[in-house]
């Protein structure tokens, strides 16, 4: 219904402090990583810069091939263990890999500090100090979340307001033939147009 009068339009919702700082750090990133190639440029000499960044991309092509092999090999066996009836065995070698393809990526993409990440990446300590990690943030933020927005979205519909009030409700579907005493209508046309 219009009645003429305006409503004020909701306030913007704040943005997430990663959705803020990740271009920054982006940015950062990129003018580190080509102010660091300038002064190996400038301390040696063009070529030496080219062949870091050569160097970078064989070897990194050559890790993520190996990691990605070994990964497709380590589900073969896996599915070929569950087809023969046997239980599948937990691998220790089989850890790392994404951390592996990980670091090949980093060797990939030019500059000095991707580089140095990526070969960090590659040494078997310091990907399990990582995933270590990783798995310890995770579980903390699964555990912080509990019950979220996702764990009963078909329970549940937020109505958004024009004047930015949220309310929160229940759907609740009552069609004929799905309470316990309905009986049907009998059978339903297709959905086809």
């Amino acid at each position: 219904m219009t009645t003429g009068a305006q409503t004020p339009h909701p306030a913007r919702p704040r943005r997430s402090r990663l959705r803020t700082l990740l271009p920054l750090g982006v940015a950062a990133w990129l003018v580190l990583e080509i102010w660091l190639l300038t002064v190996v440029a400038g301390a040696s000499n063009g070529l030496v810069v080219f062949l870091i960044l050569a160097a970078g991309l064989v070897l990194g092509s050559v890790v993520i091939k190996r990691a990605g092999r070994r990964a497709f090999r380590n589900l073969t066996e896996t599915l070929q263990r569950q087809q023969g009836g046997m239980p599948p065995e937990a691998r220790p070698d089989s850890e790392g890999n994404g951390l592996t393809m990980l670091g090949g990526l980093l060797l990939i993409i030019p500059g000095v500090l991707s580089d140095a990440a990526g070969l960090l990446l590659l040494v078997p300590p310091v990907q399990k100090a990582v995933s270590r990690s990783a798995q310890r943030t995770f579980e903390r933020k699964l555990r912080e979340a509990g019950q979220g927005p996702f764990g009963d979205a078909f329970q549940q519909a937020r109505i958004h307001r024009p004047d930015g009030k949220v309310v929160p409700g229940e759907v609740v579907r009552d069609e004929p033939g799905t309470a316990p005493g309905d009986t049907t209508q009998g059978p339903r046309p297709p959905l086809t147009r």
